[in-house]
């Protein structure tokens, strides 16, 4: 699950990223605005931690201008900004939640898991989808109750077609979401990681469109 963090306070940037890399998350930390808002644009991210105060531009002002654009991706807002009337802008403003500094580590990940549930499209740490059934907190999945072991690219693969059930992802789209610009990759390496994650789940599942890309079909 790849995170995007916009904080100016380089304290709590660092410990962020620490904190989060040992969860296991793919962490990117940008301490200026509007730096942040053209990394927020790529759509490269699961989950953006947004500070409201920054250089440059606003955390509100880059909210606004992320959801006027139609940009979706789930965003959390983290301010020292604690009044009733600061939250009530934020989330007019777009925001999917909201944590006041100073805030509990625990708390941030339970708010974090929570928010990526729901953009799966549901509430409850476990998501089922046919016989394949994914523990999203544990990162576990088990098909007709049995586990798999995925690797990790195969499991964010997953959770993409997952997210984007019955619509076609080209290859380039996978290519930005599961590796990063820095990261050479063979040509064959997302073609290899398909007949994997086939091969576990059901070759049925993941249909390829010619010239077009691939599509998760689920009823």
């Amino acid at each position: 699950m790849k995170l995007l963090i916009i904080e100016d306070d380089p304290r709590t940037g660092a410990m962020l990223r620490r904190g989060l890399e040992e969860e296991g998350y793919e962490i990117t930390l940008c301490d200026e605005g509007e730096e942040g808002e053209y990394l927020a644009r790529s759509g490269r991210y699961d989950l953006i931690l947004l500070d409201w105060m920054l250089p440059g531009k606003s955390g509100i002002e880059i909210l606004r201008s992320l959801r006027a654009e139609g940009i979706l991706t789930p965003i959390l807002m983290l301010t020292a900004r604690g009044e009733i009337e600061d939250k009530v802008t934020g989330f007019e403003g777009g925001a999917d939640d909201y944590l006041p500094k100073p805030f509990d580590f625990e708390e941030l990940l339970a708010r974090i898991r929570a928010l990526y549930r729901r953009s799966l499209g549901g509430a409850q740490p476990h998501l089922e989808v046919g016989d394949l059934t994914i523990d999203l907190d544990r990162r576990l999945v088990r098909r007709d109750g049995q586990p798999l072991t995925l690797t990790p690219k195969e499991y964010e693969l997953l959770l993409f077609f997952l997210r984007n059930k019955n619509r076609t992802l080209s290859t380039d789209a996978i290519r930005e979401r599961l590796w990063s610009e820095m990261e050479y990759i063979d040509s064959n390496v997302i073609q290899v990681t398909l007949y994997h994650l086939r091969r576990k789940i059901g070759k049925e599942k993941i249909r390829t469109l010619r010239g077009a890309g691939y599509r998760f079909e689920a009823s």
